[in-house]
């Protein structure tokens, strides 16, 4: 079957605008112009819209989009099960979010007694979830499945006031980080205090703390651009920084 511009449109829910700027740029290119101009779109079209529109529903900006299905590599199929397993996902943070607010209006409406630990589990799953989506894969590579699971389960178990804490010693650690930073000098006082407090950080999060794996952990944030990205934000050159300063304070307490 083929579709107008403007049936095609409809269908997918998007503007006509939309679609020729996906022409434009050469993302989706009709089947054909008819006689009268207009752009005609059939089936293989139609599949390659429904992937660009799954993509951009999962976050993943046109240019990436444009590089992925254009790629002699892709696999309609294989990209297929990818978005149902990352819907999956989505739908069971969703799932844990709206469980999490319905037993609130009960505990609001006095039908139950919620734990300060109950009302935030919801957003703690998620946290855990897209931190396993984005870094799963190396951290177990790096640390194993039982650590990271060990991890995982800390963090699920935390009260209000031990995540609090956790955020609050994360912002502190940058902050630190990037007044040493100015100062330049990883060895300096500034600097091996932002190591001492990125210490105390992991060890929260981990439950106990080895010096040669906050050396490695400080690597990977230099080595892996998405790590690196965060350390960076503020100040580039940051990530770096951490891991001479990391280095100099584990050497000395080995």
């Amino acid at each position: 079957m083929e579709y107008t511009i403007k049936k095609l449109s409809a269908l997918a829910g998007i503007s006509t605008r939309t679609l020729r700027y996906y022409d434009e740029i050469g993302i989706l290119k009709p089947a054909r112009i008819n006689s009268s101009g207009y752009r005609i779109y059939g089936g293989k079209e139609i599949d390659i819209l429904q992937q660009i529109l799954f993509y951009k529903e999962l976050g993943v900006n046109l240019d990436s989009i444009k590089k992925i299905i254009t790629s002699p590599d892709f696999d309609e199929t294989k990209a297929l099960k990818q978005h149902y397993n990352e819907l999956l996902a989505r739908r069971q943070q969703l799932d844990a979010l709206i469980h999490n607010v319905e037993k609130t209006i009960f505990n609001k409406g006095g039908k139950i007694k919620m734990s300060d630990k109950e009302k935030f589990e919801g957003f703690k799953k998620k946290l855990v979830e897209d931190n396993e989506k984005e870094f799963g894969k190396e951290i177990r590579e790096k640390y194993g499945e039982e650590t990271v699971k060990e991890s995982n389960e800390r963090f699920m178990n935390m009260t209000e006031e031990q995540y609090k804490e956790l955020q609050d010693l994360g912002n502190e650690v940058l902050e630190t980080l990037k007044e040493a930073y100015k100062e330049g000098n990883p060895a300096g006082e500034l600097g091996q205090k932002a190591a001492e407090l990125h210490k105390k950080w992991i060890t929260f999060c981990w439950g106990n703390y080895n010096a040669e794996a906050h050396a490695n952990l400080t690597q990977m944030y230099v080595d892996d651009e998405r790590f690196r990205a965060h350390y960076d934000k503020e100040q580039p050159g940051c990530a770096e920084f951490l891991r001479d300063a990391v280095k100099i304070y584990t050497e000395k307490i080995r």
